[in-house]
């Protein structure tokens, strides 16, 4: 999911309210005429942001990626996240009211590390290249259940996949899957607390 120049809205994990950045929002389908008479509609996510000091060590390493595998399409370092909860294209109403049911929950922060390239798979071939998430999956899934209850309050269709944390660094171009080559060795990355909730 592309995070970037989208509308977003923040929540501190047990900190504060959610509130509101000053991007504009993203509107799906409706023409500025037909805005006043039908639900504005908005392609939303919740994510977590990955810190500056790790998108910037993560930067160069993606760029060493791009060409060594330019059949994939690799994510701009600072476009990176972890998405919590996908929902696809949506009332705007809908989703800012998952939002703000969220931001009377109590979320809690904790601390996420990222370490081992990963790929998910089609026929052999890979569809996605992530890292996975190394200490705090159980905490992300605990938000990420709380992320759905809410989103099943709101009506939303279920997430029938399993949750499994991951940052994604690339997808194969177009709707063919692709060999992945080898790939150079990717840096440590410092653990950081994730204390912050984005809906995208």
């Amino acid at each position: 999911h592309d995070a970037g120049a989208e509308h977003c809205r923040r929540h501190r994990l047990g900190e504060q309210p959610l509130r509101l950045a000053p991007d504009g929002t993203e509107h799906m389908g409706a023409d500025p005429l037909e805005e006043d008479r039908r639900p504005v509609k908005v392609r939303a996510f919740f994510g977590l942001p990955v810190p500056e000091a790790q998108r910037r060590e993560l930067e160069p390493y993606i760029a060493r990626c791009a060409g060594a595998a330019p059949a994939f399409r690799w994510v701009p370092a600072d476009n990176l996240h972890l998405t919590v909860r996908f929902i696809g294209s949506v009332e705007h109403a809908v989703v800012e009211g998952v939002a703000d049911r969220l931001a009377e929950r109590r979320l809690m922060g904790f601390e996420l590390a990222l370490a081992g390239v990963g790929t998910f798979k089609r026929r052999g071939l890979v569809r996605v290249v992530w890292l996975q998430v190394s200490s705090g999956v159980e905490a992300a899934r605990e938000l990420a259940d709380q992320v759905e209850a809410e989103c099943a309050a709101a009506g939303l269709a279920a997430e029938t996949r399993p949750f499994r944390p991951h940052l994604t660094l690339a997808r194969a171009r177009g709707r063919e899957d692709a060999p992945l080559p080898q790939l150079p060795d990717q840096p440590r990355l410092e653990p950081w607390r994730a204390d912050e909730l984005v809906l995208y």
